[in-house]
């Protein structure tokens, strides 16, 4: 089991919070590489600080943010279908679980045909992991939840190097909600698939959210809503910089842009300089100089059609086996079985 600097017990949970002395060091890493590269770029992968996850617990409740509404809407009609998709008895895995509020439908279903489950959820940030925990076992007291406060990649080694997808007389199901495939390009998405494919047995499955093309005038407001929250998510990067490396970025110098790049079928999410500038991050001993205008490219969103989604699929180790669509058709679950694709 991987070192953790944090631990909580009790008989119905268990939080490992897993060692991160070395997060800090990568995050610096990457500052440093990406303001120093050209363009400019931030993984979108540290938007996600406590208040980050708050922020985009926020978004998904704004009337642009059509996603989650697609979501709950297949969620709400199909449930059932889906968790009876996997035979048996049935333990759940969430790789970025937030508050957890969707998935209540699905371990709604499960619980509706097995006595109890076990909730495994993986999120960066462990207050979100604490308060989602002490809701869910208020409400479900045949559920226990195993939570791992970590990265993608070190939760699913951790849960590998525990044999916690050993049969046991259970099959897995695996979720990735929230669209948050997108956030990858088309080769990450490949490999972090095939992660989880490591870790899943023969006829376990993968539930991943896929946000589906559709006309720029429907995506781009997502990505930029009239109240401003995107643009205090995307702007909160930059604090983060200023509060964990001793930067001086003036978060008002800089306006949040969300494009639609029709060519590669992604929303991209920018922090345009609104004058020339120089920023100081002390911690790094760097200096960054920013034209007007000048971008750092901080989020991709792709945007899929079914062949992608199977061809993605494929190439992962898994064979889409069912899709699930809102009435609008603008969104989708699709169910990826643990299988030999050949």
């Amino acid at each position: 089991m991987l070192p953790e600097h944090g631990f909580k017990s009790n008989d119905r949970l268990v939080i490992h919070r897993l060692a991160r002395d070395e997060v800090s060091d990568e995050f610096a890493q990457d500052v440093r590489r990406g303001l120093a590269g050209s363009p400019k770029t931030l993984a979108p992968r540290y938007f996600y600080d406590d208040l980050g996850s708050q922020l985009f617990e926020a978004i998904c409740l704004l009337p642009e943010y059509y996603l989650t509404r697609a979501e709950s809407e297949i969620l709400t009609s199909h449930a059932r279908e889906i968790v009876s998709s996997v035979e048996g008895p049935v333990r759940l895995i969430e790789l970025g679980s937030g508050s957890a509020d969707k998935t209540r439908h699905l371990i709604e279903a499960l619980l509706a045909k097995q006595p109890e489950l076990h909730y495994l959820p993986i999120d960066i940030s462990d207050v979100a992991l604490d308060r989602s925990s002490a809701v869910l076992l208020h409400i479900y007291p045949r559920l226990r939840i195993t939570a791992y406060a970590a990265d993608y990649f070190t939760a699913l080694r951790a849960l590998s190097e525990a044999g916690v997808t050993a049969s046991q007389g259970k099959r897995t199901l695996a979720l990735f909600l929230g669209s948050n495939i997108g956030n990858f390009n088309p080769d990450e998405a490949v490999a972090f698939l095939a992660e989880i494919r490591k870790m899943l047995r023969p006829e376990d499955a993968l539930l991943v959210g896929a946000d589906l093309k559709k006309p720029a005038s429907l995506l781009v407001p997502a990505y930029d809503d009239a109240l401003g929250v995107t643009s205090a998510f995307n702007r909160n990067l930059l604090a983060r910089i200023n509060r964990e490396l001793d930067a001086n970025f003036d978060i008002t110098r800089f306006e949040h842009q969300a494009i639609y790049n029709e060519r590669l079928g992604r929303v991209e999410s920018h922090l345009v300089s609104l004058q020339a500038q120089v920023v100081s991050i002390r911690a790094l001993d760097l200096e960054v100089n920013f034209e007007p205008g000048e971008t750092i490219h901080t989020e991709n969103s792709y945007k899929f059609d079914l062949e992608q989604l199977a061809e993605l699929a494929r190439q992962a180790g898994f064979c889409l086996t069912k899709t699930w669509f809102d009435g609008a058709r603008r969104y989708s679950f699709n169910l990826m079985s643990a299988c030999d694709p050949s």
